[in-house]
């Protein structure tokens, strides 16, 4: 997990290998609320496998002659994996759906009903995983360990590092874009997206990549793959600035931005954050991820800061998991601790000398972030691990916006991708 160092619990880790099939990372939404089958607004109950939750709304969307607008889901769910989930469309009956049931590859409706409210993002409690860790020696000796890391977890809790998907595999590059988007220049936010080609990536790849680098849009366009859809996006938008212009400048850089939906432009700048919040993760954790310490700003688990209470009130709740040490989401309005531990928050913004002011991005102001405080550690539950012919199954669940790597990272020591 892209900058995340530190490791929590104290076993020797079962090693092994995820996702060599999509079944064997399968993951299944645990809704907040289920819809009562009445209302103006449908919602769907998919399944979908090697695609990403805004590949098949933006599929929907197009196929309806909708706008992405009226599409709703409460949150985005792995690529790499078998996935269930539900989404909405506001103002639009089930019936509709009919010609769509059986027309996308790895996509199943598996229930379409009606509900009187629209899909909000987070509108959900967690994700529950069912998750195969293949290549083990010993699988038996293997379950027994990973079952000793799942209890140490459910005791302490995991730390609430980001995992890959946040950053992009094999190409980890978003909190680049985001990290030149607050540093104000949309052109090395654009280029750092299209351009900037990395050596894992496949050849014909790099070739689009490097035509984009240099100012060769058109080539860019013709070589880059159907497949990426937002770098595509983004060159049609600059050719035609270019046509109108015959140069670019940063007005033309941000028409490009606009092109791209809203949820993934909003990722960068998160994306930006994320990669810091690892760090600091990293670096609080060394100290005891269920541990008060002065200067600590904790939070409950409706996110609020929590005040007036004792340092021994404190590790009391956090030891009920009813509050939580924190790390910061670094932004415009975000407090930073004090004493040692915000010492240790101001080195990291020193170390990749910006500023909490930087993440306005003033040029775009809506991709900007206040910030925030984030747990350092998240809670599991209904965990097992049990010895396959195939290797350790785990299970467990966690809540939302957490990641299950996270969770298999301890139990195997090494990178879970």
């Amino acid at each position: 997990m892209l900058n995340a160092e530190t490791f929590i619990t104290d076993t020797p880790g079962i090693d092994g290998t995820i996702r060599q099939k999509y079944e064997d990372f399968f993951v299944e939404e645990i809704p907040k609320t289920v819809p009562t089958g009445e209302g103006p607004n449908t919602w769907m109950w998919i399944e979908k496998k090697g695609r990403t939750t805004l590949e098949v709304v933006l599929d929907i969307a197009r196929d309806l002659h909708l706008s992405r607008k009226r599409m709703g889901f409460a949150g985005m769910k792995d690529k790499k994996a078998v996935t269930r989930q539900w989404l909405s469309i506001s103002n639009f009956e089930g019936k509709d759906l009919d010609p769509l049931k059986d027309k996308y590859n790895r996509v199943k409706f598996i229930k379409i009903t009606q509900n009187r409210k629209k899909l909000r993002l987070g509108q959900l409690i967690g994700n529950k995983f069912r998750i195969l860790i293949r290549n083990i020696e010993e699988p038996d000796e293997g379950a027994i360990e990973a079952w000793n890391v799942l209890q140490q977890l459910e005791k302490q809790g995991t730390p609430n590092y980001y995992g890959w998907q946040r950053f992009g595999k094999p190409r980890s590059n978003t909190h680049l874009v985001g990290k030149a988007l607050a540093k104000n220049s949309l052109e090395k936010t654009v280029g750092a997206y299209i351009g900037n080609p990395y050596p894992e990536e496949p050849e014909h790849i790099k070739n689009a990549r490097t035509a984009y680098d240099k100012g060769k849009l058109e080539k860019a366009l013709e070589l880059m793959p159907t497949g990426m859809r937002y770098e595509r996006m983004m060159l049609r938008e600059l050719i035609k600035e270019q046509k109108k212009k015959e140069y670019l400048d940063e007005d033309s850089y941000m028409r490009a931005l606009h092109s791209l939906p809203k949820p993934l432009s909003r990722m960068f700048i998160h994306a930006y954050q994320s990669f810091l919040f690892n760090k600091a993760v990293s670096e609080r954790s060394k100290l005891g991820i269920n541990k008060y310490l002065e200067g600590d700003i904790v939070i409950d688990n409706e996110e609020h800061l929590i005040h007036n209470k004792t340092p021994e009130e404190l590790q009391e709740m956090i030891d009920h998991f009813q509050a939580h040490p924190t790390a910061p989401l670094f932004g415009t309005k975000v407090p930073l601790a004090d004493e040692k531990i915000g010492e240790m928050e101001q080195k990291i913004l020193d170390e990749e000398k910006i500023s909490l002011d930087d993440f306005k991005s003033p040029k775009m102001p809506k991709l900007g972030s206040h910030g925030l405080r984030r747990a350092i550690r998240f809670k599991i539950w209904d965990i097992s691990a049990t010895a396959t012919e195939k290797g350790v199954l785990t299970e467990f669940s966690i809540p939302k916006g957490c990641y299950a790597t996270a969770v298999l990272r301890e139990i195997m020591k090494k990178e879970a991708i």
